[in-house]
């Protein structure tokens, strides 16, 4: 009697314990809300990014052709310079030394010709007169021809002596601004081997270019005349525009990565740009202005069995047998058949659209993604309503979204 007692007892308490569980402790299983979004109007593009250099687009460098101690600097870092304006000087007192010597030699050179002249007439008329020989009188004649090309080589000399004096007032040979100065005052420069720079000048600081580096996987898809558009460090919240000049051909080879430098125009009128900045650049392959958009995660989209006890699920007619994965592969053999096609096929995608209690699969045709929006081309009209993914109704109502599901207040608006 009292066993059976104690059994009843266990087995109030184990029946008990199960009722709590049930009614109290077990999760519930909570529906589900829909995510969804009908088709929008927006520009979608496909881009290529890199890094690259500003840089002036005409640089010129100025240097010394003759050696000398540098004796004066009349421009300096960030200076504006005009064509001809002297912009340095060395100093002169050897080269004006060779001058002078130079002269010194036509001088010389003129008077021996003056002598010789005068002796060449004496020795022509006495071979007139047949008082020398004509051995003589040819001797007089080279002579005095020799004179007179001495005059002509010193004349030669002086001239090149006067040039290097000239060569020591250095002038500017465009308009622009001194971008780098390379020497100080009584620095001595040698131009023995090479032309010594004395400044950098940039010819336009206005007109800027970006030199990219665009990796041999995107080269392919980069033309002239691309619309690009990049940052620098220095002005992070401005966005600078420019156009794809030159596609240079001599690859540059580092870490064995493949780059090609990549010409962008960038005009500067307000001189933010600066050369040597770090650009990070967007160059854009294709673009579509007014194109009808929808998210990527609505051809990612797929229904679970949780949906089946909420919604009708309408398979698309090529996928009711086989399923999905026949789509795909169909989608893959027109992709491999038209890989070497100049003209490659639009692939097939497909995406589920809400209608009632019903979910319906729809294949569509798609264009551009920019891997957040992807461009539709056919197959879905404006007006529906696609489904871009599910959460819990905790989460949907954290973000404002009413679950059909929830009893509506009495009176309450509608969305």
């Amino acid at each position: 009697m009292k066993s059976k007692k104690i059994r009843l007892i266990i087995v109030s308490v184990i029946v008990l314990a199960g009722l709590v569980w049930f009614f109290f402790l077990r999760a519930k299983e909570k529906p589900v809300v829909l995510t969804t979004e009908t088709i929008s109007k927006g520009a979608i593009s496909t881009s290529v990014t890199a890094t690259g250099t500003i840089q002036p687009v005409d640089t010129v460098t100025v240097g010394t052709q003759v050696s000398g101690t540098v004796s004066a600097l009349y421009a300096d870092f960030n200076s504006t310079v005009k064509k001809g304006q002297l912009v340095a000087q060395l100093d002169k007192t050897l080269i004006m030394a060779t001058v002078d010597q130079a002269k010194a030699g036509v001088a010389q050179a003129q008077s021996n010709q003056s002598y010789q002249a005068a002796n060449f007439n004496r020795q022509k008329q006495l071979f007139e007169t047949g008082s020398i020989s004509k051995q003589d009188y040819d001797i007089a004649l080279n002579t005095y021809q020799v004179a007179k090309a001495t005059v002509n080589s010193a004349q030669a000399q002086l001239r090149a002596a006067e040039r290097n004096l000239s060569f020591t007032q250095i002038y500017s040979p465009i308009d622009g601004v001194v971008l780098g100065r390379s020497v100080n005052i009584g620095q001595t420069l040698a131009a023995s081997f090479n032309t010594p720079t004395i400044f950098t000048i940039a010819k336009d600081i206005t007109k800027m270019q970006v030199q990219a580096k665009v990796d041999e996987a995107d080269i392919g898809n980069v033309v002239v005349g691309l619309r690009a558009s990049f940052t620098v460090d220095a002005f992070i919240d401005d966005t600078f525009n420019g156009t794809v000049k030159e596609i240079r051909l001599q690859p540059s080879i580092s870490a064995n990565v493949v780059t090609y430098s990549t010409l962008i125009d960038a005009p500067n009128d307000d001189k933010k740009l600066k050369p040597g900045m770090t650009a990070n650049i967007v160059i854009y392959t294709k673009e579509v202005k007014d194109a009808s958009l929808i998210s990527v995660q609505a051809i990612k989209f797929n229904p679970d069995s949780a949906l089946k006890k909420q919604y009708e699920l309408v398979p698309a007619p090529e996928n009711r047998h086989g399923g999905k994965g026949q789509g795909n592969k169909k989608m893959k053999q027109t992709s491999d058949s038209t890989s070497k096609s100049e003209t490659v096929k639009v692939p097939d995608s497909y995406v589920w659209v809400l209608q009632g209690n019903k979910l319906i699969q729809k294949k569509i045709k798609t264009g551009l993604n920019d891997n957040n929006h992807v461009q539709v081309l056919s197959g879905l009209n404006d007006n529906e309503v696609v489904v871009t993914g599910t959460e819990s109704v905790a989460a949907a109502n954290a973000a404002g979204v009413k679950s059909p599901f929830m009893p509506q207040r009495p009176g309450g608006r509608k969305r």
